[in-house]
């Protein structure tokens, strides 16, 4: 490959996706093969290789070009996501050879966020599967609009015209609802090179170019020089006091030596006083550069922040509707927190409504409670602080997202936002005169939250009754939120699912928020099976006014005492979604205070509890 011609070539990003082993990794190969750019070490080693791993006996295994990782060969199947760059005299690539398996999605929509164009294949033998509209899918909601579906193993179908027909039929049915611009069907071989880099013989009644001749000549711009500046502050530059720039990349637009910027989130302005790139000033700054932007003010500005033109300032909000792609083995549910990154700025969120959930096979929009790993769903979201909120069909940089679980660590969620949701805009906090440290001095107490959690019949409501008396036999003020009580009214409405759970302890957290408010000490005892719940309402209140009590009553001694029946009920599976039966208990990791059997009766439990009460509230 020549390097000097390359310089003003157009770059090519595209993907690789479809279902599991129908030929990703090989035509990539093939594609490097054909166009001589692999070396002859390089080749040697694939032939020594292809005899260890290979799955063609004797012949090349040009996959091997692509599965590097040891357990990818020795599966003979892409996990994560490969990439290769190379070129031609008339263009240069970067291709990302993704997994088709379900359990790796995430690297698959990974290697769609950065792609112009997707390569979606399908084997000529099995025709279009789910995964295969999946990937369609997800790269059509990832923004991609140029698409080649290549059918792949034509040559196991006897180069049949009639099958690629069928197959392409199929095809344009199902994607004309996706949005795509170009649509190419190409019949290949990757494994012999048939309509990979040349015209193939055995295809006398296909009239397409070949693979590689179709992607040097798609026009893909994106035209993102075009689009409104927009500049995420990734870094702030302050080597020394008499300097400070805000370090990033153009993600879309230009910007010029005097033009008026604002800071998204806050609308503070400012004009561009210097552009430093990798050579030191320079004038402008295009889409795609990283450069460190100096402002002529003392503006506010940190890593998250977003610089825009003050004419074309994004929306800005703390709820949103956007697309969400699940990546994760355990359910998305609405009302339970993530962390949620946009762009370089992190915040919580929580998906308040699941709007509908795309079914991938019919592209039909069916209601969803939750979303489960590699679903697709609209959902309203609601943000812990005030973000840009760019439409990502217009602005992929700043219109995607990620979820985060907050105990794992894990990438939960791709989100794509669609709209801001306005609903929010003219509503404030109202603030009272009266307010929760006057009522506390009032009732000459701290107020706060005791949460007691624990099986069913573990003993909670027991000691809860104790804790209670006790204290209001010394004159304090309180009230107790008991789960069976609540679901008689507040919670009638929800069952006993996992996203019904989830809500019923937000709406829980809620009330008892405003009990600490009023000035109570506030009881509750609930199952709350789930850590993100009892965190989640931890946090919603001030620190030291959240007190978890872990009723650690093992499930054989719950059963034993079984006080409502539930139990046999739950094991002749008359109940379902029964804790610690047919639906998880996720013990607490580092409670406040922990009573066991070996803490006595129940009046000898609440001492402990009463204790700790004591040393928080000042007696």
């Amino acid at each position: 490959m020549d390097g000097t011609a390359g310089a003003a070539r157009s770059l090519l990003r595209f993907l690789t996706c479809g279902s599991v082993d129908d030929g990703k990794s090989t035509l990539i190969g093939r594609l490097l093969h054909d166009s001589r750019l692999i070396m002859e070490d390089t080749l040697a080693t694939i032939a020594k290789d292809s005899r260890r791993h290979g799955t063609l006996g004797e012949e090349l295994d040009l996959a091997l070009l692509v599965d590097g990782l040891e357990s990818e060969r020795q599966q003979g199947i892409t996990i994560d996501v490969a990439y290769r760059f190379f070129g031609t005299p008339r263009r240069s690539f970067i291709a990302a050879d993704t997994p088709g398996h379900d359990q790796y999605t995430r690297n698959m929509a990974t290697g769609a966020s950065n792609s112009d164009l997707a390569i979606i294949l399908c084997d000529a033998r099995r025709g279009i599967l789910t995964q295969t509209r999946r990937h369609a899918a997800i790269c059509s909601l990832l923004g991609i609009r140029h698409v080649v579906l290549a059918v792949n193993k034509i040559d196991l179908v006897g180069f049949d015209a009639a099958t690629f027909d069928r197959i392409v039929e199929d095809w344009t049915r199902f994607a004309a609802g996706l949005g795509f611009a170009t649509l190419a069907p190409i019949p290949v071989s990757a494994r012999f090179g048939d309509n990979v880099t040349t015209r193939s013989e055995n295809t006398p009644w296909y009239r397409g170019p070949a693979l590689l001749g179709h992607l040097e000549h798609v026009e893909v711009d994106q035209g993102e020089a075009e689009k409104p500046f927009r500049f995420p502050v990734q870094w702030v530059n302050r080597p020394n006091p008499q300097f400070r720039g805000f370090s990033g990349t153009v993600a879309s637009g230009q910007i010029a030596l005097g033009d008026g910027v604002v800071v998204a989130a806050s609308a503070r302005q400012s004009r561009v006083a210097r552009i430093l790139g990798p050579d030191g000033d320079q004038a402008t700054a295009t889409a795609g550069e990283a450069v460190t932007i100096c402002l002529a003010d003392e503006v506010d500005v940190a890593r998250g922040d977003l610089l825009a033109p003050p004419g074309e300032r994004p929306e800005i909000a703390d709820q949103l509707a956007a697309h969400i792609l699940w990546m994760d083995e355990e359910a998305m549910l609405p009302g339970r927190q993530y962390l949620a990154r946009f762009g370089h700025l992190w915040t919580t969120a929580s998906v308040t409504a699941i709007k509908h959930r795309l079914d991938v096979n019919t592209l039909e929009k069916a209601p969803a409670k939750k979303l489960e790993l590699n679903e697709i769903g609209l959902c309203n979201l609601a943000l812990a602080s005030r973000v840009p909120a760019d439409a990502y069909a217009e602005h992929r940089a700043t219109g995607a997202f990620v979820l985060v679980d907050r105990f794992t660590n894990r990438t939960a969620g791709a989100g794509m936002t669609r709209f801001a949701l306005r609903r929010a805009t003219n509503i404030s906090t109202e603030e009272f005169p009266v307010n929760k440290r006057a009522r506390a001095a009032l009732t000459r107490q701290r107020p706060l939250v005791v949460w007691f959690t624990g099986l069913s019949g573990s003993g909670k409501s027991t000691i809860a009754k104790l804790v209670e008396q006790a204290l209001h036999a010394e004159g304090r003020h309180t009230y107790s939120l008991d789960g069976d009580n609540l679901r008689h009214g507040l919670n009638r409405d929800l069952g006993f699912t996992d996203a019904d759970r989830v809500e019923n302890i937000r709406r829980v957290g809620e009330v008892a928020k405003l009990f600490v408010d009023a000035g109570l000490i506030v009881l509750c005892a609930f199952i709350s099976p789930f850590h993100a719940e009892r965190r989640m309402v931890r946090e919603m209140l001030a620190d030291g006014e959240f007190i978890e009590v872990f009723v650690d009553t093992p499930i054989e001694e719950c059963e034993r005492r079984d006080p409502k029946g539930l139990y046999a009920k739950a094991r002749k599976g008359e109940i379902q979604n029964f804790t610690g039966i047919s639906s998880v208990y996720e013990t607490p990791e580092s409670p406040e205070i922990c009573i066991g059997i070996q803490s006595g009766t129940p009046e000898a439990a609440a001492e402990i509890v009463l204790a700790h009460i004591r040393s928080q509230i000042g007696q």
